[in-house]
């Protein structure tokens, strides 16, 4: 079996979840030996798409067995980009013709899954498999942590929230900086980037207006962002809506306190103060927050390992290689 694992190059997205969900396809497939490609012009039995319009994959479709990913729903593009609200009935036609045209769709949660199925025009199956983590690569490494300090001219006595994201409304990242604001002894570093036209005015306004312990990072890479995972008090993620939130799994495999916005993705996976510390608003935010500098939340965060092992790279492989067998021997000519 050989699968081509197809997504339309985008620069944005290779830096978003999407980017990395494809690049861990790759290495979940690596890691159990199942062959892959991602040139459509090789040889190839199978066809996992990423992103693609609903007219390639229909030319997909009329050879191969085709899946399709479940990266987005209406729900989390919503308080996205500029002019979202005007796109927003063509993205949800978008997603209904893509969902529509597939053999089997995979999603990374139960949530996402019961909202894909709630689209009257899915006929396919829908699959939950999590867009997986490498857990190697979130381990404590001292090198990285004092290149992340070094980046940021921070000491070891320094209280620091990170918190990562694409500049979407819908991530929260307001609420961080206002978070922040009330905060000034912490330094609040979020790393990502949004080219300014599709920035919107009020995250403008709100980064323009930012207080000082507020660093925009834009774009890292490499042992920095690693390091920054693993080297931060407590990683904050006020997003509002998510399909599974790979910034989260990373968190939990750099066994950091996570504190995190208490919305529907999280309800059957993370228990709040079990795997992770949940709030719904800012005060609850800020206390929270405290609280990881203050008390001793080793418990925690390694319950919140355990969750983020069964999510490992190998073992998504070992449920990615279940579906494409799956799919074609069900598939009719």
């Amino acid at each position: 079996m050989k699968v081509l694992l197809y997504s339309q190059k985008n620069k944005l997205l290779v830096r978003s979840g999407i980017g990395r969900a494809f690049y861990h396809q790759k290495k979940a497939l690596e890691s159990i030996g199942v062959e892959y490609t991602v040139d459509p012009n090789d040889t190839f039995d199978l066809v996992h798409v990423n992103i693609a319009h609903s007219r390639k994959i229909k030319q997909f479709r009329k050879k191969y067995p085709v899946i399709v990913h479940g990266h987005s729903t209406v729900q989390d593009f919503r308080r996205s980009f500029t002019a979202w609200r005007f796109i927003a009935p063509f993205f949800y036609k978008h997603l209904q013709n893509t969902y529509g045209a597939a053999d089997l769709i995979i999603t990374p949660t139960r949530y996402s899954k019961f909202l894909i199925e709630s689209m009257h025009v899915v006929k396919a199956p829908v699959l939950a498999i999590s867009n997986g983590i490498d857990l190697d690569s979130y381990e404590y490494k001292n090198e990285k942590v004092e290149a992340f300090r070094k980046h940021f001219n921070l000491t070891e006595d320094s209280k620091v929230v990170i918190g990562v994201g694409l500049l979407f409304e819908r991530k929260g990242i307001h609420d961080f900086i206002e978070v922040a604001r009330t905060m000034p002894e912490y330094t609040f570093i979020w790393f990502g980037h949004l080219p300014s036209y599709m920035t919107t005015h009020f995250i403008k306004k709100a980064i323009k207006n930012k207080p000082k312990n507020v660093i925009m990072a834009g774009y890292v890479d490499g042992d920095v962002i690693k390091g920054a995972f693993s080297g931060a008090n407590c990683v904050f993620f006020p997003s509002y809506e998510e399909t599974e939130g790979i910034v989260v799994l990373e968190a939990l495999a750099s066994k950091t306190p996570i504190v995190l916005r208490d919305i529907p993705v999280y309800y059957d996976w993370l228990y709040d103060k079990t795997h992770v510390l949940k709030g719904h608003n800012n005060f609850e935010f800020k206390n929270l927050i405290e609280q990881t500098t203050s008390k001793d939340f080793s418990q925690m965060v390694e319950r919140g390992y355990d969750v983020v092992k069964e999510r490992s790279i190998d073992k998504i492989g070992i449920e990615l290689k279940k579906a494409y067998e799956h799919v074609i021997s069900v598939k009719k000519w």
